[in-house]
């Protein structure tokens, strides 16, 4: 089966919902160009340094190289110096930087999902690109979404601007275009090719996103100190509630006063 060019429902409000999370987000900048700050985040998220993992907050930095891994509840958005930012979703693995040779190469998800907005410079293209385990994305300036499953099939969803996207396995395919409210489904043994539209395809990942976004926007205003109960939705299907061994950097819990005395 072939890669198929679909077109996401609801990309105005799934785009409007992420503008709003964008705002709420501390305006905090990379202190040089080969780092990112971490404006929000949530749940566990962590990154590997120096083969050690290490607990993410607002204000953390992550440099060239390092890895960043979310868990079930966990999320993170993050900026870059140029003003480009990129959310990355629960589950999912993520090298900032792979490649500290180009400040050009921005992303390897290696599983989960990123959404990624590429600033313009000067109101000129901004060339960067992402990176999966099958496809390799050419973005100029540009709102998309980047998702890889256990099979290492991508799929790449543009709110706005233009993509080109490649197959890093199959490089004598040739790059395919996908414009703003459509998503190109690329699998590991199948060249590109652009198909048909496929609607069911296409409301099945609009929803997932969508629900992705409001599980995010409940977090952020909880903390932010509204109600549990505001918002829209609530946590995302399978989730658990925070656990796992603390991590470095985490702020252990103070001790429970003692029982009184009978």
């Amino acid at each position: 089966m072939g890669p198929k060019c679909i077109q996401p429902a609801g990309k105005a409000a799934i785009a409007a919902a992420f503008a709003v999370i964008c705002l709420l987000c501390q305006p905090l900048q990379a202190d040089d160009l080969s780092a990112a700050a971490v404006l929000s985040s949530g749940g566990r998220v962590s990154v590997i340094r120096d083969s050690t993992e290490w607990a993410l907050f607002d204000g953390s930095t992550v440099q060239v190289g390092e890895l960043i891994v979310t868990g079930e509840d966990g999320f993170a958005h993050l900026q870059v110096a140029d003003g480009s930012s990129f959310t990355v979703y629960p589950n999912s693995q993520v090298i900032f930087r792979k490649n500290p040779g180009s400040l050009k190469d921005l992303l390897d998800l290696f599983l989960g999902r990123i959404k990624v907005h590429i600033q313009k410079l000067g109101g000129g293209p901004n060339d960067q690109r992402i990176f999966t385990p099958t496809a390799v994305i050419s973005v100029r300036g540009t709102i998309f979404d980047v998702s890889v499953d256990e099979d290492e099939t991508t799929v790449v969803a543009v709110d706005e601007g233009l993509v080109g996207v490649s197959h890093r396995l199959l490089p004598s395919s040739d790059e395919v275009d996908v414009p703003a409210g459509q998503s190109l489904i690329i699998y590991r043994n199948a060249p590109l090719a652009k198909a048909g539209v496929d609607k069911s395809r296409a409301v099945a990942v609009a929803d997932e996103v969508a629900r992705t976004l409001a599980y995010i926007w409940n977090r952020i205003g909880r903390r932010a100190g509204s109600s549990p109960g505001g918002g829209a939705g609530g946590g995302l299907p399978g989730d658990t509630p925070a656990g796992g061994p603390p991590l470095p950097g985490d702020t252990p819990a103070p001790a429970p006063p003692p029982a009184p005395e009978n």
